[in-house]
Formats: C-alpha cells, structure tokens, sequence
C-alpha cells in the first residue's frame, strides 16, 4: 500500500476552509484506492506574517520539501497591504515555488458540461466541448529578471529585464510535449518573436526540442493573436506553452472562457514529481468564514496531485467524474443556477465524497 507525505498551507482568507473539503474528498480517495496519506500543516502568506513576521518561514520550507506533495489554499487580503513588497504574503507564494524549484505551471481550463451555460463564450463557438492545458514557464522571465529605477531627461523612470537560458526552455518545452503525447499529440509554443530576441531564443529552443517528439504536431502563435483566437476558437487548442509572463495573462483569459475562477485547479511541478497544487482564485476575504466558498477548485487540484504527482490516475479521474456528477443538480452560490440546489462549502465537500 503506497503512503503519502501532503503538506497543507492552508493560509488566509477561504483557504483553510477549501483545504478541509479537498482533504475530505482525498481521505475518501485513499479509502477507495487503497493508499494513505499523512498530513502536515505548515504557515504561508498573511497567517505566517502573523504568527512569524515573515510570509514565509524556514520551517515551512523545509516541510515542504520533505513531503511527497503540498496543497495550497490561498493567501493574501487587504490586512497585509500596507507590508512592504518583500514581506507581503505574495512573496511568500513566490518564495516557495523557488525554494522548491516549481518552474512548470500546469493550469487547465476545461468547461464542465452542467456549466456550459456559464461560459461568456458563445456555445457555437465552443462546440462540444473545451479542454485546453496551458503550460506556463514559473521561474524565469522579466518577473525573476533585473530590474531598477533610473532617470530619462531628467524624470524618473523603470525597466525590467526579460530573459532565459536554453536550458530553462529546454525543460519547460519537454513538459509540455511529454503532456501533448499523453493528450492529443498538439502542442502550440506561443511566443513575441517578431519583436523580442528572448522570444526568438525560446522559439529556436522548442523547434530543436520537437524533433524528440515527432508525432506531436507543433505550430507556433504570437501571443497577441493567441489571445485574440482564445476566443474566437478556443476548441483550436489543446496545449499551450509559454512564457511566465505570457502565461500569465492567458491562463487568466482561458479560465474566464471556463465560466467560473472558482472551477479552476493548477498544479505547479519540479524536476522531480514533487509539486504544489492550489485554485487560480485568491483568498475571497469578504466571504471567508461564511461557509459559502467554492470549494471545487481546491478538490480538483487534489485530482491534478494524484494525477501528476502521486500516480494516482484512477483517483484522480474518479474525483473529476464525481466533481461532474455533482454539478448536474448542486451549486455553491458563486455558480448557482436556477432549478439547482444552492449548497454550502462543506455541503459541496460531503456531496463530492458521496459520489466518489
């Protein structure tokens, strides 16, 4: 029977709230399929500032990087606006993902069928469905780039530094080949090459990466028209890869198409199996306490831990069969729908453990 080390950082706001129902559905999963898990809590983000100082302690890190995986709920909330930059409970997120050297996000936007109507986008233009992996480089870029403040005739003014190395390419490139053969072998690498020699690295990198994966079809997108044709044909797309700041933007967009933020799980991987998974949504401060977040996200980025990290793949498409089931008649308020049962967080946690 295989044994799991998880690491919860519950953190601010709904986060400690949405980690109770997602532990419930993984405690259920490991009932059905015969592993177990053993759990650690550790402080991340405006509760560690609290508690510690600092958003992000030393012992956190290193629990985390003793674990088999760690799942996040959220952090950050205006109480912690006034810390400086260094110490706000976001650098404790960007702390950990350098400290445990998490430099592949995987973040799905996927439509479930009870939502369909949910989506902005027209459903002709979505078809049958939609079901895009967008793969977004985390630790290099202009975000981890130099940077500073200077003078221009006098004013003030700032630049910011864009750029990778090959190898830094090379490794995000075969991530998401490595999913385009698991899924339907089409990958698009989105870029600014005509503009940006960083972008002109990148794409040299993945055209000589493709050739170690000749069945999956490769082309290439600008990422101003990539956003443009997420909408206008988002059923193009099966995976997507790019740059931290690029994926940034359009994973953002993509989850919108989806209809809900609070639908949506990520998964943010090392060199090893190890990674941290969590929601896209932030910590929701003004319903923190209510019983009424949405708690789907967070119990979808368990299905992507035991999918990604745990090998665990029968779990996790148990949990997103279960997840789908129970949206058919039951709603959190976030995406209630008329004819639907409204339900509470908890409510939602125990009608995902039933179904599984």
């Amino acid at each position: 029977m295989a044994d799991y080390k998880i690491v919860l950082l519950k953190g601010d706001g709904i986060g400690p709230e949405i980690v109770n129902q997602a532990v419930k559905v993984l405690d259920k999963a490991s009932e059905k399929f015969n592993f177990t898990v053993e759990y650690d809590e550790a402080l991340l983000g405006g509760c560690a500032i609290d508690a510690t100082g600092v958003p992000l302690p030393d012992e956190t890190v290193a629990k985390c990087k003793a674990a088999d995986s760690v799942l996040l709920g959220a952090v950050g909330g205006p109480k912690w606006d006034n810390q400086p930059g260094n110490n706000r409970p976001e650098a404790g997120l960007l702390g950990i993902r350098g400290a445990l050297g998490l430099f592949a996000n995987l973040r799905p936007a996927v439509i479930f069928e009870p939502l369909k109507k949910a989506s902005p986008i027209k459903d002709e233009i979505i078809g049958g469905s939609l079901d895009i992996m967008i793969v977004r480089e985390l630790t290099g870029g202009i975000y981890f780039g130099k940077r500073g403040r200077t003078e221009v005739d006098g004013q003030p003014a700032a630049w910011d530094t864009e750029q990778y190395s090959v190898p830094e390419v090379e490794r995000i490139a075969r991530v998401a080949f490595d999913l385009a053969m698991k899924r339907n072998k089409k990958l698009t690498s989105v870029d600014k090459a005509n503009v940006l020699e960083s972008s002109r690295l990148w794409r040299e990198t993945v055209t000589r990466i493709s050739k170690e994966y000749p069945e999956v079809e490769l082309n290439y997108m600008y990422v101003d028209n990539c956003a443009m044709q997420l909408v206008r044909n988002p059923g193009q797309f099966d995976v997507i890869v790019t740059s931290n700041i690029f994926g940034d933007i359009l994973s953002d967009e993509a989850s919108m198409i989806s209809g809900s933020i609070g639908m949506l799980a990520s998964a943010s991987l090392s060199e090893s199996k190890s990674g941290l998974y969590e929601p896209i949504h932030g910590s929701a401060p003004d319903i923190a306490g209510l019983g009424i977040a949405n708690p789907l996200a967070t119990i979808l980025s368990v299905a992507m831990m035991l999918r990604y990290s745990l090998d665990q793949p029968k779990a996790a498409d148990a949990i997103e069969a279960a997840v789908t089931k129970v949206l058919e008649n039951n709603r959190t308020p976030d995406i209630y729908e008329e004819g639907t049962n409204k339900v509470t967080c908890e409510q939602m946690g125990d009608l995902v453990c039933e179904a599984l």
